[in-house]
């Protein structure tokens, strides 16, 4: 993989300024059921979050995602939301997530089950050139 899974523009403020929001990219080189994504955990500046996960206008517990026909698309990214908004600004961000490949063997009754942490300094509401969009339903 060329880019991280944190892009410029992963770090946001929703509308209402109510919540933080970080847009997080596919490390993986297929597309995957969103399933796929185990235990995301969220640091700003230190601080743990345990995010929701965004699908449409949908708040989704990343334990629930198993009941999700919903897929992660390489282009798309993940929305992982926080309740509390950041201010404007800089800040560092960390994401640390398992990534489930159903297609691959990871023990004699288990698939593959990959531990990723990426780490970046972000600023609020960055631009960033691109074609991704937020993965949405299948419905």
């Amino acid at each position: 993989m060329t880019l991280s899974a944190l892009r410029d523009d992963a770090l946001r403020v929703t509308a209402t300024s109510t919540a933080t929001e970080v847009r997080l990219s596919l490390p993986w080189i297929r597309s995957l059921p969103l399933a796929s994504l185990l235990e995301p955990v969220v640091h700003l500046d230190g601080r743990r979050h345990e995010p929701l996960v965004l699908i449409d206008s949908r708040r989704v517990a990343p334990a629930e995602l198993a009941a999700e026909d919903t897929w992660w698309y390489l282009q798309d990214r993940v929305v992982l939301e926080i309740p509390d908004a950041v201010t404007p600004g800089i800040h560092e961000v960390e994401v640390s997530f398992r990534l489930e490949i159903p297609y691959l063997p990871g023990g004699p009754d288990q698939p593959l089950r990959l531990p990723f942490s990426f780490h970046r300094t972000l600023g609020v509401g960055a631009a960033a050139a691109g074609v991704s969009q937020d993965v949405r339903s299948a419905a």
